[in-house]
């Protein structure tokens, strides 16, 4: 609400919203000594159709109320506030303040104030009635929901739908009326479907809730999918131990509750197992592995879904441990296949080279023959086995090499065995 100020009055607010029956006070504060002044003035009424009335004629010390409106009008002295009473349709419109003031002390000026003041009489809200066609359950896609809101009692109202308590706004499916009080959905999603109400408000009221009504909706089935509490689940398949006992569940999002078959497929051949939710599976009946398939239907909407998964029996502890043993097996094979590409060249073809120069020495001490041999075999080419350490070397660069053979000489002298044993 705004207001209006001036150097003589101001009119708290320019905006008033009445209750029909209830009084209502156009209220205008003298910002001037009254006692120092000669004041002049009428209040008028211009309704909505715009017909003028004058109201109230004032001057110093006496007012003259129009006789329409005398049992319900009341003029305020010294401020030339005024009060109606009873209020009524027929009193919205403008109420305008024309107002002459003369001071005493300056002789012949008049100061002209006029202000307009606009009031609405508005009828309190009663609780709303909400109202839903059909009043039977809906099935998706198929059928369309219109909602109605209604009052008794109340003018200008404005209406508000609520879902779960969420504000409802215009989208593709929604579409409301230009008051707000019908919205028609078309079609019927799974996702209307919850508790829907409608809000009444207006100037004069609070907003007032209508009762909570429920909008059912048939759907599904939706994400369907079949689970175990046991064996090891690998994508689509299920593993599990020879003799074991497995149940599975096949559920999905629907309503009414779907009805559920199960079915064996083998060999582009089809058989019914059982009905229902859940399935029974005794491993030591089964081949090596067998396809099954969990077929969900809704009555209602006339929809239907399948989920298909394998079953394998197999020992989950010698999967268990050939795993290991794979990976072991693995990680030797690639530690051998580096170690051999990658050896430490420097070191091993010195000590190679070492190693030969004693055997070309002779027998001295056994004890000198233990380390790694190297021998290599150039086709076309021979060679002295006293070779020097950088002849060696430059062997592993020959590209018609064939072949170089390791061994280790484990000869323990018989006259050294004594000394050993200590």
């Amino acid at each position: 609400t705004s207001s209006s100020t001036s150097e003589y009055i101001h009119i708290p607010s320019l905006v008033h919203h009445g209750i029909e029956g209830k009084t209502l006070l156009l209220s205008v504060e003298t910002h001037f000594p009254l006692d120092k002044a000669e004041i002049q003035g009428t209040w008028s009424h211009t309704s909505p159709s715009g017909a003028r009335v004058t109201l109230v004629t004032f001057n110093e010390g006496s007012a003259i109320v129009d006789m329409m409106y005398r049992d319900r009008l009341i003029f305020r002295e010294p401020n030339v506030s005024l009060i109606i009473k009873g209020l009524n349709p027929d009193d919205e419109g403008d109420y305008q303040l024309n107002l002459n003031i003369k001071f005493r002390n300056k002789t012949g000026l008049v100061f002209k104030e006029e202000r307009t003041v606009h009031v609405t009489v508005d009828v309190p809200v009663s609780i709303p009635v909400i109202e839903k066609s059909p009043s039977y359950a809906v099935v998706e896609d198929k059928a369309n929901v219109t909602w109605t809101c209604s009052v008794e009692r109340g003018t200008r109202v404005a209406f508000l739908w609520l879902r779960d308590n969420i504000v409802l706004g215009h989208n593709g499916r929604y579409h409301f009326s230009l008051d707000n009080s019908t919205l028609f959905i078309s079609p019927v999603k799974k996702e209307d479907k919850g508790i829907y109400q409608c809000v009444a408000i207006n100037p004069v009221s609070y907003s007032r809730k209508s009762r909570a009504v429920e909008l059912t909706v048939y759907y599904g089935p939706y994400n369907l999918e079949v689970n175990s509490g046991q064996g090891l689940r690998t994508g689509e398949v299920f593993t599990i131990n020879p003799g074991e006992l497995v149940f599975f569940e096949c559920q999905a999002d629907s309503n009414p509750p779907n009805s559920y078959v199960w079915i064996s497929k083998s060999h582009n051949d089809t058989q019914v197992i059982t009905e229902g939710p859940r399935l029974e599976v005794r491993s030591y009946r089964l081949a090596q592995a067998e396809e099954y398939l969990c077929r969900a239907f809704n009555n209602v909407t006339q929809k239907q879904d399948e989920a298909q998964f394998t079953l394998v029996v197999a020992s989950l502890g010698t999967a268990v441990i050939t795993v290991c043993s794979l990976f072991i097996i693995g990680c030797m094979l690639l530690f051998f296949i580096i170690f051999t590409c990658h050896p430490k060249r420097g070191l091993s073809n010195c000590f190679v080279c070492d190693m030969t120069t004693h055997v070309s020495t002779g027998h001295e001490d056994a004890t000198e023959d233990f380390g790694i041999y190297e021998f290599v075999s150039i086709p076309g080419k021979m060679e002295s086995t006293q070779a020097s350490c950088r002849s060696l070397a430059r062997l592993e660069s020959v590209q018609d090499m064939h072949t170089t053979i390791y061994d280790v000489i484990r000869h323990v002298p018989e006259m050294q065995s004594h000394s050993l044993l200590k």
